[in-house]
């Protein structure tokens, strides 16, 4: 990284009205006015995106929703790694959702119009040559590469489009009671609109039920959103299947680096699956989680410092973000010798059946409890089999006890989508406490875990950890899992692993 602009004695965060900051160096005027000169411009050749009109179809769903009322959604700025140093910047979830605009800062504004709403995307245009910014300022041209005009970004997103400077006024007219904010994504948009709650009722008499809190008038705007997000149209559905196909690819490079008799780093699975993702897509959806041997059984192990040894598991919990940002989900578990032990097998087994019986019970009208319900019993069962539950399966069961969930902890699945756990904000009675409808993409992931300081169970079962973990589409029929070309029985992962490894390695490409 260019260190022209760096010094370490400069109050951080100090601009001026060029937009240049307190460390930039004060360059002589023959200088400048040499640097002005001789610039051709140039445009942008953009048409209009083809998802195009699902981005409007989206916006006028919302605006159905909440007919008469100013929505604001930003998408918030860059994030400081350190000092003055950014991580890369992703995109608001929603924000892009609703715009398909992948730039930091950007506000989207829906302002009612007597039978809808007019959507406004207040966006950071490119710099302007009438001043120094283009060569001075940290959002400069020179710096971080050619940004689109309004007229470019209008004609890109068939959206109105608006100098980002003008935000400041068009939110300072905005009515409380009337405007609802996507809160916590930037701090100066929420600074910009003081939030409103009407009062809560009157506390109910003695003796009869209190009705639940109604959301507060923002929170509702995100559960609104994430609502509308439970439901994935075709070009969303492609998007997911183009992001699971590339996650399809990581893993077939990660196989076909990893020695039967040898030791690597976790870390070179982590990176060589990263490269893949970069390659093919925007990059990785979340933390990648390469867990050797007892690492398995950590659940969200991202530190990835440990070594693969033959005799071991590997799992494997990694997906490609696409590039229009819609995520994978996979788990794979494979054994580093090629070859499943017998143990290991049983307890993979047991995973696996607990999986395919979920995924057999999806279809629309089913409700998320019945799947996990119906993933956990297998896995009691099977570790009755093992000799583990210290009562019966039915009791193990009981919502009163859980008993079985010392060894697999977390629930079934998720939804997915364009986050990885995709639709958080929804109301309970919408999703978690809710039923499964066509369109609905989701995870079905049940795990075991043995944790290597676990007295209660054999000493050769400590140790091992097995999830597998598909994402699966809900359609009229059942379901469909967009992830089958990566195998899961145990039979087909050896013969898989031992292919990928036969072929070798390969870039990307």
């Amino acid at each position: 990284m260019s260190d022209e602009r760096i010094d370490i004695t400069a109050e951080p965060g100090q601009t001026d009205s060029a937009g240049t900051e307190s460390h930039d160096p004060d360059f002589p005027e023959k200088f400048l006015e040499f640097m002005r000169q001789g610039w051709r411009d140039s445009t942008l050749p953009v048409g209009p995106r083809p998802e195009v009109p699902n981005y409007a179809k989206r916006r006028a769903a919302l605006s159905a929703s909440l007919a008469g009322e100013t929505l604001v959604i930003p998408t918030g700025p860059e994030k400081v790694r350190a000092n003055d140093t950014a991580y890369p910047f992703r995109p608001g979830s929603d924000f892009a959702y609703l715009t398909g605009d992948h730039d930091p800062d950007s506000v989207l504004v829906l302002r009612p119009n007597g039978s809808g709403h007019d959507a406004v995307l207040y966006m950071r245009p490119r710099s302007s040559r009438d001043n120094d910014e283009f060569f001075r300022s940290r959002n400069g041209e020179l710096w971080v590469g050619r940004r689109h005009t309004l007229v470019e970004k209008s004609t890109e997103l068939g959206i109105e489009t608006a100098p980002l400077e003008e935000l400041a006024d068009a939110l300072a007219d905005c009515a409380p009671r009337r405007t609802r904010v996507l809160r916590g994504l930037d701090p100066s948009v929420d600074a910009a609109v003081r939030a409103y709650e009407p009062r809560r009722p009157e506390a109910p008499a003695a003796g009869r039920e209190e009705n639940p809190a109604p959301l507060g008038r923002d929170r509702e705007l995100a559960a609104l959103l994430s609502e509308q997000k439970l439901v994935k149209d075709e070009w969303e559905i492609a998007q997911l299947q183009e992001a699971i196909d590339a996650t399809v690819r990581g893993f077939e490079d990660v196989a076909r680096v990893l020695p039967v008799d040898r030791p690597v780093t976790e870390r070179l699975i982590e990176g060589v699956f990263g490269l893949r993702a970069r390659h093919d897509g925007n990059g990785v959806g979340y933390n990648s989680i390469v867990g050797s041997g007892e690492h398995a059984t950590i659940l969200h192990w991202i530190h990835n410092n440990g070594l693969t040894r033959p005799g071991d598991l590997l799992l494997m919990d990694m997906g490609v973000e696409g590039r229009n940002l819609y995520t994978a989900d996979v788990t794979r578990v494979v054994p580093v010798s090629g070859t499943f032990t017998p143990l290991q097998r049983q307890v993979y087994d047991i995973v696996h059946a607990a999986q395919q019986a979920g995924i057999d019970v999806i279809r629309p009208g089913v409700t998320f409890k019945d799947v996990h319900r119906t993933c956990m019993r297998v896995l009691a069962e099977g570790l009755a089999d093992l000799g583990l539950l210290p009562v019966s399966v039915d009791e193990a069961m009981d919502e009163k006890s859980m008993v079985y969930r010392r060894w697999s902890l977390h629930g079934f699945g998720h939804m997915l989508g364009i986050d990885v756990h995709d639709c958080a904000n929804a109301r309970k009675e919408q999703y978690r406490d809710g039923s499964l409808g066509e369109g609905y993409v989701l995870t079905v992931e049940p795990g075991l875990y043995f944790q290597p300081e676990d007295d209660l169970v054999p000493e050769e079962l400590r140790g091992i950890g097995v999830r597998i973990e598909d994402d699966v589409l809900v359609t009229a029929d059942g379901a469909v899992n967009l992830s089958v070309g990566l195998p899961r029985r145990a039979d087909e992962v050896e013969a898989w692993l031992d292919a990928q490894r036969t072929a070798g390695p390969r870039l990307p490409g």
